[in-house]
């Protein structure tokens, strides 16, 4: 799976399963407070992704994952391995 795939996939979740407007959504944006992503949403991203992209979300792993940028690289680096 591509880079650009990967961001499309994140970004249309964001958008249609977690009714993120489309406008917040850029590389630098931050998945809390930009996003308004909080830990209710978190749960639903982790089985999005499980579904999406094959792989469980583990949670340490996720430490420093701010932007939605830092999100789409943590899925490519699961993704290719």
């Amino acid at each position: 799976m591509t880079r650009a795939e990967i961001e499309e996939k994140v970004n249309q979740f964001l958008i249609d399963e977690l009714e993120v407007d489309e406008d917040k959504i850029a590389p630098n944006a931050l998945l809390k407070d930009d996003l308004g992503i909080d830990s209710l949403d978190f749960v639903d991203i982790v089985v999005i992704v499980e579904r999406l992209f094959g792989f469980k979300i583990v949670p340490e792993e996720m430490q420093g994952v701010s932007t939605l940028q830092q999100f789409c690289d943590y899925i490519e680096r699961k993704t290719t391995v």
